[in-house]
């Protein structure tokens, strides 16, 4: 399985870009991982919010394909604790599923197109993160739920 992760807009801040390279060089021991930024939609001062999100959208959508499994880091999505966010991926892989996306939002979150395309939701907290620490908190739990699904000691219960 190839998991990918989608994100809006690079990130301006460099421990954040660190946390986020180490996991994806862990990860690499699992599971071929890459991310993907797109780029932040230009004049946004000029657009309205549903405009931001449609045209981010259009973006996220061509990135897509109809085989892929969707998943939206949504702050309205499912919570599991860790280990169940293991047993979830450990259930894609054994349906055979070829291409899991991950997907963060801009700052307004996702349009309608792209909430129609999802398969799930999940979230990472009930709190409210940054896009940009949210691609350093999911690498982790991704690196995490890996080396849970490897018994190795890096997760405590």
């Amino acid at each position: 399985m190839n998991i990918e992760l989608i994100v809006v807009g690079k990130t301006d801040m460099k421990e954040v870009e660190a946390l986020v390279a180490m996991y994806t060089k862990r990860l690499s021991h699992y599971v071929k991982f890459a991310i993907t930024t797109i780029a932040d939609v230009r004049n946004t001062k000029k657009l309205s919010e549903a405009e931001q999100k449609r045209l981010e959208g259009e973006q996220i959508l061509r990135l897509i394909a109809e085989s892929d499994s969707v998943v939206l880091l949504d702050e309205h999505g499912a919570e599991l604790r860790s280990v169940e966010f293991a047993e979830l991926l450990q259930r894609r892989m054994s349906a055979g599923t070829k291409r899991l996306i991950f997907v963060i939002g801009g700052p307004y979150g996702f349009s309608e197109a792209v909430y129609q395309r999802a398969n799930s939701k999940l979230s990472l907290s009930k709190m409210t993160f940054s896009h940009q620490i949210v691609r350093a908190i999911f690498t982790e739990q991704l690196y995490r739920a890996f080396t849970i699904l490897r018994n190795e000691p890096y997760h405590h219960e």
